[in-house]
């Protein structure tokens, strides 16, 4: 039994070691990923051989740094189910972007978190630049509250008692959100995440009669006033549903 204890925890260690890895860091020393992981450099550095033996990192030997190797890239070859809406969706989000000027956004949720798998960013000079692959918290914003209202209740009940919820984020009144959100079929937000940003979201819904994404339009508050997020929710709900009829 104590075996099985260490050689989970060692999974779990390599693991925390490849997300250490982001767009922003993506080459990092021993010492840096020890410190991010809170581990001895030592019991780090045998994790980091075995995974540049296996080629999920890679080391550069004039810097010492590590990379993620190929096999990353390997193994992300076979979820075409993942990536398919964001390929698939990309042309009707292009031409929404197009007709409203804004940076459209596209959402899976995560159990209690979701994931931009998608985006097309305003030609804008003043814009809100989003990053596919971002993770957020179900708690805040416009397209959390999509996924989170259209979620199970077994998932809303996880998401309030997480106790990485904000302080700042009534539990009541986020509830009473969500509620208006499936009457009305779309949420918007002001500056919940981002000073100086407004967002309008609405769910996807597959053929099958689940919301399988959240699309979103998100830009400076200047531009996006809650009649101007108003109007756009009708034009986003229209390209939703139309979206939601490539998808299962």
């Amino acid at each position: 039994m104590e075996d099985r204890k260490l050689t989970v925890r060692a999974v779990e260690r390599a693991l925390d070691i490849l997300l250490c890895f982001t767009k922003e860091n993506d080459d990092l020393s021993l010492t840096e990923i020890a410190a991010k992981i809170s581990l001895h450099k030592s019991t780090v550095h045998r994790l980091l051989t075995t995974l540049e033996e296996k080629g999920f990192l890679m080391r550069n030997e004039s810097t010492e740094k590590y990379r993620l190797g190929m096999r990353i890239w390997e193994l992300s070859t076979h979820l075409p189910t993942l990536d398919e809406p964001a390929a698939l969706l990309l042309p009707a989000m292009e031409r929404l972007r197009d007709r409203l000027g804004e940076t459209v956004s596209l959402y899976l949720r995560d159990d209690l978190e979701r994931v931009r798998i998608q985006a097309v960013q305003s030609r804008q000079a003043i814009r809100r630049v989003a990053q596919i692959g971002a993770r957020l918290p179900l708690s805040v914003g416009a397209s959390s509250k999509v996924l989170a209202a259209y979620a199970p209740h077994e998932v809303q009940i996880r998401l309030l008692a997480d106790p990485a919820w904000p302080e700042t984020v009534d539990r009541s009144l986020y509830l009473e959100q969500l509620k208006e959100i499936t009457r009305r079929g779309y949420a918007t937000s002001f500056e919940e995440r981002e000073p100086g940003a407004a967002a309008v979201a609405v769910p996807i819904v597959g053929r099958n009669g689940s919301v399988v994404a959240a699309l979103s339009l998100s830009g400076p508050v200047s531009r996006l006033s809650r009649e101007t997020l108003e109007e756009y929710a009708v034009i986003l709900s229209e390209n939703a549903a139309e979206m939601g009829l490539m998808m299962g």
